[in-house]
């Protein structure tokens, strides 16, 4: 805000964050402009940042993994921030986290009102789609909760793609995807704040390079039965283990006694996903885990999930992973031996 030194940023956490995320969003930001003089010329510079903690009460408490934090303050007692960055609030993939942090909500609503930058990390979105502010909006948060943000928060257009959602930002909305996407949102808010080049030196300074290509290389697909429909569920069950025969879909349908429509509407219903676009998602999976421990190549990986020609394989695999099965095997396979 206007009249400060320096800009405020303001770490919002709770016992459901993460240290990590804390921590490291702490370290970096309050090394802004002094570390990088210090380790070219050895003179250590002025803080860039005015960067607190702070939570509902303002008590010391202990996060993820019982390891201790001490808040610079409550939510109550301090101004308005520049910035508002909500640290990851873990929280079951099938549970919301609706009535559980109704100050922070209460903070967020107003911070935004006020002006303040609001941006959060991997989880930490939940709390904003609970205070209404991503509502008819992109937004990214892990790529696990993608189900979780369907059901409970159906007005948010979720990107859980993006390691660094950017289209609200003109409204003063950034949000983060996974946990380490922090480092994308650490450089992206020194930029804004700072300048371009104390970012790019603060990334020099602690070796990060962001996630250029988002989270669809790291997204895994989870196949469980929902319990809702039991001839889908039996469907799946089978699909599981027969996803590599030869027309697994009409054969699926036959099998459950119902037409390939009726099945197809009901699997949509069940799962949100039509039975086609299913079946290639468990497919690129089950080649995912080739692709990352066997010595096949991608020709035959690509037969033993059931497709027979390469190139078209190569397509199917790079729309949901967003890489091309080389560069997927080059990306997580083991290094050799000895490296």
């Amino acid at each position: 805000m206007q009249g400060r030194e320096r800009p405020l940023i303001v770490l919002l956490a709770a016992a459901e964050s993460s240290a990590s995320v804390l921590y490291g969003l702490y370290d970096v930001l309050l090394s802004v402009g002094a570390v990088f003089p210090d380790m070219t010329a050895g003179t250590p510079g002025d803080e860039a940042l005015d960067v607190q903690i702070t939570t509902a009460d303002g008590q010391p408490f202990r996060c993820v993994g019982n390891v201790p934090v001490e808040p610079h303050a409550a939510l109550g007692d301090i101004e308005t921030p520049d910035a508002l960055v909500v640290c990851d609030m873990y929280t079951p993939i099938v549970t919301p986290p609706t009535g559980r942090y109704p100050n922070e909500v209460a903070a967020l609503r107003t911070a935004h009102a006020q002006g303040a930058w609001v941006a959060s990390v991997c989880t930490g979105s939940l709390l904003l789609a609970e205070a209404g502010l991503l509502d008819g909006r992109d937004a990214a948060t892990h790529w696990a909760y993608r189900d979780l943000f369907a059901r409970c928060y159906p007005k948010v257009r979720l990107r859980d793609e993006q390691a660094l959602c950017l289209a609200s930002e003109a409204e003063g909305i950034v949000t983060a995807g996974g946990v380490t996407a922090w480092h994308d949102l650490a450089i992206h808010l020194i930029a804004r704040f700072c300048g371009q080049r104390h970012a790019i030196e603060t990334a020099k300074v602690f070796l990060i390079s962001g996630h250029a290509e988002g989270q669809s290389p790291y997204a895994v697909f989870a196949s469980r039965p929902t319990g809702e429909d039991r001839v889908v569920d039996d469907a799946q069950q089978w699909l599981a283990s027969n996803y590599a025969v030869s027309n697994p879909v009409e054969r699926m349908a036959e099998r459950s006694g119902l037409t390939t429509r009726t099945l197809a509407r009901r699997f949509r219903r069940a799962t949100g996903h039509s039975p086609m676009e299913y079946l290639q998602a468990l497919r690129v999976e089950e080649a995912k885990q080739m692709l990352e421990v066997e010595g096949m190549d991608v020709a035959e990986i690509a037969a033993s999930v059931g497709y027979y020609d390469p190139t078209y394989f190569s397509r199917v695999f790079k729309r949901p992973a967003g890489l091309t099965p080389a560069a997927y095997r080059k990306k997580f396979a083991p290094p050799p031996r000895g490296v």
